[in-house]
């Protein structure tokens, strides 16, 4: 809930209520004027901790201090840009809206978006946290027939089972053998990758799960020098597409007003994602349960 504001920001007021996007959008550039605010300019300074215009509000004995994707969620109040904010009506429950600030976002538009699945389809999600959960959902509402969770934890089998997998396992390979059984040996229409941590063996699960001209999304995101090993021949002869994904190619300021109307509506579920609430003294208990594999999202409340 915004407590005051500054100078360059009409439109906004005390009292407004506020979701913050891990994506700036100015509104402005290429991107954001053809759409795909995702990839806007401004998030080149998104992992330095600065603010969109390369400055910092906070600092301890004139060091600067960094904040986390220049939105710092993890405190009871902040200072941000206004290209980090979207306003969102004031009925809205925080507590859930908040989650349509990345991961939702993320997940959905991984699926409707950048998978484009499509009625009928066979579609695989590999790792079902906070953003395959998501992704579970959007290509359940996009119509595939099947949507086949892949996680080696129990409990995200199970709500993803929930939230619209058709089934769900533990490996991959038997995934991708269900895949082929349901579509006279083809494979599945895309795989979707949003393991917590990419690697070079995610991308390629996902490849030869696929069938003829048939797409990978990638989300998850890997270390910088983690490559994708994929067989070239396969690549070209078989037309398969690797894509990656970027806040599932949604747009923040678009997307995440239409994805609350869509929860109040009852076609997009946030309530039941949430496994745990926790204090900001608890963080750390947090972040453990998270690493765990005991969440499908974890949210702090003051």
């Amino acid at each position: 809930i915004v407590e005051a504001v500054g100078p360059n920001t009409a439109g906004w007021e005390v009292g407004d209520h506020v979701v913050m996007s891990f994506l700036p959008g100015c509104g402005r550039c290429r991107w954001c004027a053809s759409g795909m605010q995702n990839l806007c300019d401004l998030g080149a300074n998104v992992m330095t901790g600065c603010r969109p215009d390369g400055s910092y509000r906070l600092s301890i004995d004139g060091t600067p201090i960094g904040q986390m994707a220049g939105i710092s969620t993890f405190c009871e109040h902040t200072l941000i840009d206004v290209a980090s904010a979207v306003k969102v009506a004031p009925d809205l429950p925080l507590d859930k809206a908040c989650l349509v600030g990345c991961g939702v976002g993320t997940g959905w538009g991984s699926a409707v978006n950048s998978a484009e699945v499509k009625p009928g389809q066979t579609v695989i999600i590999m790792g079902i946290g906070g953003i395959g959960i998501n992704a579970v959902q959007g290509a359940a509402h996009a119509g595939a027939t099947t949507v086949i969770a892949v996680d080696p934890v129990e409990l995200k089998r199970e709500t993803a089972q929930l939230l619209g997998a058709t089934h769900a396992f533990a490996t991959m390979d038997e995934a991708a053998e269900l895949a082929r059984s349901l579509t006279d040996g083809q494979g599945a229409d895309s795989a979707i990758v949003t393991t917590g941590v990419l690697k070079t063996e995610h991308a390629a699960q996902a490849f030869a799960a696929i069938r003829k001209a048939g797409t990978v999304v990638v989300t998850g995101i890997g270390n910088v020098d983690e490559p994708l090993t994929v067989p070239a021949f396969e690549l070209t002869l078989y037309q398969k597409r690797i894509q990656g994904s970027l806040f599932g190619a949604s747009s923040p300021s678009r997307d995440i007003p239409w994805m609350l109307q869509m929860y109040e509506s009852g076609k997009l579920k946030l309530d039941e994602l949430i496994t745990r609430t926790y204090t900001l003294d608890e963080i750390n208990e947090g972040y453990a349960d998270m690493h765990a594999g005991k969440n499908i999202r974890g949210v702090i409340v003051y």
